[in-house]
C-alpha cells in the first residue's frame, strides 16, 4: 500500500487491501513499506499461495532514498529502454531484466491516465520480472521518475496521443 491517507487511495487499491486483509486474517502481506519513511523493504509474504510469488518481485528502493509518496512502477519492453532513457531528463531508479525495463514513479501516478500499450503500470512496484537489477540510480534524493514526462515518452513510443481526465480515478 501507499503512505497516502485511505481517502486518497483508488477504489481498486482499497478493495485489494481489504481483500488481502480478510484473506490473511491480519496485516497485508507482500511488499511492505517502512512505517518511518515509506521505503520498500522488499519482503514477500507467504499468504495463501504458500510463499510463491507468482513470478512477481518487489523492486527494492536503494538505501538512503526515502519514498514518502509510496512507489508504483511503469514497465516497457526492453527494446524501448535506451530510447526512453535518452529522452528523460531526470530518470529515477530504473530496473531491468532481459525482457522489461521498470521506472519507479510515485504511487497513484495512474490517476486520470491510461498508460498505453505496450507499457504496464504496476501498483506497489511488485512487478512480473525475472531477477531485475538496478541499472540507474538518480542523482537527487528521491527514487522517482517524474510521471508526466515518462507518460509523454511512453505515448510517443506507443504512437498514441496523450490523454488524461479530470474525472476522479475509478480503479481498474
Amino acid at each position: 500500500m501507499t503512505s497516502l491517507p485511505a481517502g486518497r487511495l483508488s477504489r481498486a487499491r482499497r478493495h485489494e487491501a481489504g481483500a488481502q486483509s480478510r484473506a490473511y486474517g491480519g496485516p497485508q502481506k507482500g511488499p511492505q513499506h517502512d512505517a518511518h519513511n515509506g521505503a520498500h523493504t522488499g519482503e514477500q509474504g507467504g499468504g495463501r499461495n504458500g510463499g510463491r510469488n507468482n513470478g512477481r518481485v518487489s523492486l527494492p528502493v536503494p538505501p538512503g532514498l526515502p519514498t514518502p509518496l509510496g512507489c508504483d512502477a511503469v514497465g516497457l519492453p526492453a527494446r524501448h529502454g535506451f530510447r526512453m532513457m535518452a529522452h528523460l531528463s531526470r530518470p529515477g531508479c530504473v530496473f531491468a531484466d532481459a525482457d522489461w525495463w521498470w521506472w519507479l514513479v510515485p504511487a497513484e501516478s495512474d490517476l486520470g491516465l491510461v498508460w498505453p500499450q505496450p507499457a504496464r503500470y504496476v501498483p506497489g512496484a511488485y512487478v512480473p520480472a525475472t531477477r531485475p537489477r538496478l541499472i540507474h540510480t538518480p542523482e537527487g534524493g528521491a527514487p522517482y521518475t517524474p510521471p508526466i514526462p515518462l507518460y509523454l515518452m511512453v505515448c510517443r513510443v506507443a504512437g498514441t496521443a496523450p490523454a488524461w481526465s479530470t474525472v476522479p480515478h475509478q480503479g481498474s
